[in-house]
């Protein structure tokens, strides 16, 4: 009678072992596919920096942001890699390995190279890079903004300053330019093409280009400055992080003049920053994650957006800009804007593959 029991028990416990292996199979199974239907498309965001201060990846951010929010069905994690580029590489990587996200957005000219070696090893994840080029690679979408034209916005503002144009302009032909650091795009682009967009208004003016090393020491940036405006530089593009605030102080106490790239920078110093060009880079994150979430987006693309296309401008509307440049160089300039939307600069990415 013992015996009949325990057979039976073992028998009931195999019995019941079964009905939940079918169970957990048949509802496991089937609302595994309902649940790949509703989960929340999901975006990882890989600043190479950090987010606050730096215009280009706060755009980044709120871009995506606006697009995660619009959706309904999305999902945004934020990640600041820090200011090592060689950490970069790792950073995505984890993000990839992870196997969590549908896509992971980031912004860098160095972030394609990088992104195409990692996706070798996750041939699922999907990527948009903004501010870089690549092309061929089905993971990999990237857009591109024309910065040969923003930089000529900026050169010819210059140009027009220096020629006499602000009420405390000097008698000698030179313009200025602090850069954090030395990179292709700087080098080969960005450089060259302020002083093309310069030597437009007057083929005499001169460039003094400095670089400050890092993308933070306003301190040692105030030097810079300094000895810039003793040159006899009136003038000054900064593209130099948190030491703009150093080129700021000086050229207030020396008045001289700023010019900010890729934002508005009208109210870190009105009177001092007459000028500013911008990339509509949160636009463009925006509308490329918006894209992607609804499945439509194309991979393997690298475009490229300029003055034309409308993500590139310079800011004309701000109260400051008005107050404090006179009209006659306004209308100039307003003259070269539309001239480069009717016949767009051709744009030689460094490095593109």
């Amino acid at each position: 009678m013992v015996r009949t029991r325990i057979r039976r028990t073992q028998i009931s416990l195999l019995y019941g072992a079964l009905i939940v292996l079918l169970s957990t199979l048949l509802l496991g199974c089937a609302p595994a596919e309902d649940a790949a239907i509703d989960r929340p498309y999901s975006v990882a965001v890989f600043v190479p920096g950090v987010v606050e201060g730096s215009p280009t990846y706060e755009m980044l951010v709120e871009g995506v942001r606006r697009a995660v929010d619009e959706s309904g069905n999305a999902t945004v994690r934020i990640v600041e890699g820090g200011f090592n580029q060689a950490e970069w590489a790792g950073g995505i990587t984890s993000l990839a390995a992870t196997g969590s996200y549908d896509l992971i957005v980031s912004s860098n000219p160095s972030l394609p190279e990088i992104v195409n070696e990692v996706s070798q090893s996750f041939p699922e994840q999907h990527f948009l890079v903004l501010d870089g080029y690549w092309e061929g690679n089905p993971r990999l979408r990237t857009v591109m903004f024309n910065q040969r034209e923003q930089a000529y916005l900026n050169g010819y503002f210059a140009g027009l300053v220096t020629t006499g144009g602000m009420p405390d302009s000097n008698d000698a032909l030179r313009i200025g330019l602090l850069a954090g650091q030395e990179y292709p795009m700087m080098n080969q682009v960005i450089r060259p093409a302020f002083l093309e967009g310069a030597q437009a208004v007057n083929t005499d003016i001169e460039l003094d280009f400095r670089v400050l090393g890092n993308w933070f020491d306003a301190g040692r940036a105030a030097d810079l400055a300094n000895s810039m405006l003793d040159r006899g530089v009136d003038v000054i593009l900064s593209i130099a992080g948190g030491g703009n605030q150093g080129v700021i102080a000086t050229a207030r106490d020396r008045n001289a003049y700023v010019l900010w790239f890729d934002s508005s920078g009208f109210h870190h110093g009105p009177g001092v920053v007459i000028g500013s060009s911008l990339v509509k880079l949160d636009q463009a994150a925006y509308e490329r994650t918006l894209e992607a979430i609804e499945g439509s987006l194309e991979f393997g693309v690298g475009e490229v957006l300029g003055v034309a296309d409308g993500y590139v401008r310079f800011d004309d509307q701000d109260p400051n800009y008005i107050e404090y440049v006179p009209e006659d160089v306004r209308a100039r300039h307003a003259d070269l804007m539309q001239r480069l939307m009717d016949e767009p600069m051709e744009f030689a990415i460094p490095g593109a593959n």
